[in-house]
């Protein structure tokens, strides 16, 4: 999705100290200042300062995160907020604030909190010694161990005894594990034992409209499972299979799977595309929904002529298939809208949702769409509309019903679909619907116009700087055989 999220709020997110105390404005505007050396040594010297600058920022947000996680407890329990409940939302707020998604937000919240514990680590952090990913890893690497233990490892990896000097990351982490293991073998292997119930498959977007599919198997089962692609693909080749050896794991992968040649399988696939992508020839990329971007030809290609994608060394049988059209509206490209008087919201305005917001609309949120959600709750006044309505995934979801945080559709002329959503804090973050193919209302004009101050958000006078010719069309294609 496309996300606008900078935050607008009480202040610039620095506080001015008492006897002239430098804020963190202070510090970036001085370090904005810095030329750029003018030999080759003094610009190493400056990328290794740098680095080092990154890490102790690092390490204060850490701090800072902890702070900021008492705070908000204290208020919430001044709030009459029950003890288990405390904390609700913390990590969501960080995450804004660092522009990240609401999960890496939990992440580095429990980074901070686990940090606390291990001084030597946190320092190393500040030092430059260990940057952010490698001290994730030492404490992830630590994290089934007692707090006892867990400083035990911290004291024995210290940087200052050189344990971890010109390390890299699988050097750091097998380190930090023979470390843990002498301390608690049990917990270890106790946490190697839950790692089997952990076991998934994923599913994310790669260049030129390819994507990573992703499994997570325990040691044994994934062993065996690339043996057997390999053994396949190895067969294939003696027998003056023109396909390469990558290529024939990756055809029988798919093959196994869905149990059919070539992958295809009774699915519905979305393709969003403008009809001139479709029909003429025009150049403007497709969309599907929970994948991305992908060129026009290869949607033409998915669309028109099935039997030329993935491999053709099978036949192919005869495919269904069917178009749904939903129009745009000129200049915003927003998608016309659907109401219900219902509380829930029906399948065909489920589907209009997930089509226009494609994945989670929680700025700096990658997440796929869970939850059909009600902007403004029906119990405030809230209609059953797409108007009011956006897809969220199941985290932000919870978070966005905790005390505290609002959201409001804002209808703004001009604009695609936009959320405004309040945090405890009182800051405002906006996330705008992403634009659909066709729509050439530049995400740089959009940041223009929502990083304006608050209460001044609205677009130009004279509207958008440019039309949208034609319509976008949602083309569906049920794929099973016929």
């Amino acid at each position: 999705m496309e996300a606008v999220g900078a935050a607008s709020g009480p202040g610039d997110g620095t506080v001015a100290g008492p006897g002239g105390v430098p804020t963190v404005s202070d510090v970036f505007a001085l370090l904005a200042r810095v030329p750029v050396a003018s030999d080759g040594a003094g610009m190493i010297d400056q990328l290794r300062q740098l680095e080092d600058v990154k890490s102790l920022a690092g390490a204060r947000q850490a701090e800072i995160a902890v702070a900021f996680d008492g705070f908000q407890r204290r208020v919430q329990a001044a709030a009459g907020v029950p003890a288990e409940e405390q904390g609700a939302g913390v990590a969501a707020q960080v995450a804004l604030a660092r522009r990240e998604s609401p999960a890496k937000g939990g992440r580095l919240l429990g980074l901070a909190k686990a940090l606390t514990g291990m001084p030597r680590t946190l320092a190393a952090f500040r030092s430059g010694q260990l940057n952010e990913w490698r001290t994730t890893l030492v404490v992830k690497e630590t994290a089934c161990l007692t707090v006892e233990d867990r400083a035990a490892v911290d004291e024995e990896l210290a940087a200052d005894t050189g344990a971890l000097d010109g390390a890299g990351d699988r050097a750091i982490v097998s380190a930090v594990r023979t470390a843990a293991y002498r301390r608690d073998p049990r917990s270890v292997a106790r946490r190697a034992a839950h790692a089997v119930t952990e076991r998934t498959v994923s599913l994310r977007p790669a260049p030129d409209a390819m994507t990573y599919l992703t499994a997570l198997l325990p040691v044994a089962q994934g062993v065996a499972a690339y043996a057997a692609l390999v053994r396949e693909a190895d067969g294939a080749r003696s027998g003056a299979d023109e396909r390469s050896r990558g290529q024939v794991m990756a055809d029988t992968l798919v093959e196994r799977v869905t149990g059919a040649p070539g992958g295809i399988t009774g699915i519905d696939l979305q393709v969003v595309m403008t009809d001139r992508a479709l029909f003429q020839g025009d150049s403007e990329p497709a969309r599907i929904p929970g994948y991305g971007i992908i060129p026009a030809e290869t949607a033409r290609t998915l669309l028109l002529a099935p039997e030329r994608i993935g491999t053709e060394a099978h036949d192919r049988q005869d495919l269904v298939l069917w178009i749904r059209r939903l129009y745009t509206t000129p200049g915003t490209g927003e998608l016309v809208a659907m109401d219900s008087r219902g509380r829930l919201f029906p399948a065909g305005l489920k589907r209009f949702l997930q089509l226009r917001d494609d994945t989670c609309r929680t700025p700096y949120c990658d997440a796929p769409i869970r939850h059909d959600d009600h902007i403004l709750g029906w119990a405030e006044g809230g209609t059953t509309i797409a108007g009011n309505g956006q897809g969220l995934c199941e985290a932000c979801n919870h978070t966005k019903e905790t005390p505290g945080w609002s959201a409001k559709p804002l209808p703004l002329p001009g604009l695609r679909h936009t959320v405004q959503t309040r945090t405890p804090t009182g800051h405002t973050y906006h996330s705008t619907a992403p634009p659909l193919p066709g729509t050439s209302w530049s995400a740089a004009h959009l940041w223009a116009i929502h990083t304006r101050k608050p209460g001044s958000l609205r677009p130009p006078k004279d509207g958008p700087p440019m039309a949208v010719k034609n319509g976008v069309q949602v083309l569906g294609r049920v794929v099973q055989p016929a």
